[in-house]
Parts: C-alpha cells; structure tokens; sequence
C-alpha cells in the first residue's frame, strides 16, 4: 500500500511495522529511477549549493569569528559518517561542541535520548554558547555544501549517521543509504529531533519511493520554515 508523506509523518508507529515487511528491495526502486532524474538532481546539488556558499559567505565569516573569539579551538569539525551504499566519507561542520568532544561520547551513551542508532540529548553539556545559536538554527550544518559539491552528498537525501552505528543497523534499516546522503530530507522537515529512530527510517525509505525533482523541490523549499521551527528544531 503506497503511503504519501503527509500519511507517513502521521501514521503511528503500528502502522508503519504493518508496511514494513513489503519494503525489502530498496535499491531495485532506486535503480528504476530516471537517468535524466540522477543527472538534473546532480547538476542541481552543484549550482544552488555553490550559490548557497555565496549568499551565506557573511554567515559563515561570522560564525568563525565567533567560534573562534569563544574558546580559540579549530572553527571547523570533521568526523567520518556512513555515505552511500556505506562508504565512508569526511562530513565537514563548524564546531558547535567543545575541543575534543567526540572522546566523551562513549560515556555519555547511557543518556541517549534517540531511539535505535542515532545519539541526541537534548542539554547535551558538550554543547557550547556558540553551538547552541548555531545547532538552533542548523547554520552547523553549512559547511555540508561543500560535501555536496565534493559528491559526498545530495541536497536531499537521508541524513547521515556515524559509521558504527550504520554499522549496527540491520539490513532493512541499511537501505536508507542505497542514495547519497542529503543536507535534508522528509525527517528534516516531519519533525526531526522529535522523530524516533524507527520512524526516521520509514521516512527515509519513503523519499526513496517518492524520489523526483518535484519531490526535492518541495523538500528544499519546506526546509526554510522548519529550520526556523521551535517545536522541530534540532539540538
């Protein structure tokens, strides 16, 4: 039974665990998708991301004055996520957490607030002054154009994990990334902080059905708002 986004971001989580089992060939619903569809989103990815890297070069020179005036550390953070058919690759971000927080994230495990794969903690105390304003509003996330251009990633597509807990996902939950990673995606716009692990999938594998230029256009364009969102917003 095919299911739209509207009924995938309201349908309660019995429902989706009923639909489940009928969604195991993924990547044969990814291949059948248009040549002329992969080559435009592609070209698309490269010129409104290089565009994006202009209109918000003042965002960006701010926001490493400000990273930079808070503590000294580096401005930018790096770290190696799951990307397509599970390559890893270096996601780029500017640092919203203090020096050296990735060596903590073992310890602070026990406090997960995401169901499944995925780490959230909403007063995550690595977290700086800084990270906070800019996690709030996903300016984090920036730098991620430059991933775009690279072909690291998409515009649209499943938001990217760390690579062990890619790793730990079952094969079903792996289909999510037979397409490049995106910057956003039905999750990004549906609720994001607010959406459980198990849900999260089903909306990624959603866009996979759904995939179109249309589609991409209309998930560019809600993202503006739900950046902007206290109820959704990331943290």
């Amino acid at each position: 039974m095919e299911r739209s986004y509207a009924d995938a971001i309201a349908a309660p989580m019995s429902q989706i665990k009923k639909t489940a089992s009928d969604r195991i060939h993924m990547r044969e619903v990814y291949q059948k998708k248009s040549s002329a569809y992969k080559c435009i989103k592609r070209c698309m990815d490269v010129s409104l991301s290089g565009l994006a890297l202009i209109v918000f070069s003042p965002v960006f020179l701010i926001t490493a004055a400000a990273i930079k005036l808070e503590d000294n550390g580096p401005v930018f953070f790096t770290q190696a996520r799951a990307g397509k058919d599970m390559k890893p690759f270096k996601i780029y971000k500017f640092r919203s957490m203090r020096v050296n927080a990735d060596e903590e994230l073992n310890d602070m495990m026990a406090d997960n607030e995401q169901t499944g794969h995925a780490f959230k903690i909403k007063n995550d105390p690595r977290i700086t002054r800084v990270g906070k304003f800019i996690r709030r509003f996903s300016i984090d996330e920036l730098p991620q154009l430059l991933n775009i251009i690279k072909g690291d990633m998409s515009i649209v597509g499943p938001r990217p994990i760390l690579v062990f807990q890619m790793e730990e996902c079952s094969q079903y939950e792996k289909q999510r990334l037979v397409v490049q990673p995106g910057l956003t995606c039905y999750w990004q716009i549906g609720g994001r902080a607010n959406i459980k692990w198990e849900e999260w999938v089903e909306l990624d594998l959603d866009y996979i059905e759904d995939m179109s230029l249309w589609t991409d256009i209309k998930i560019i364009v809600r993202t503006f708002p739900a950046v902007i969102d206290k109820e959704g917003g990331a943290y």
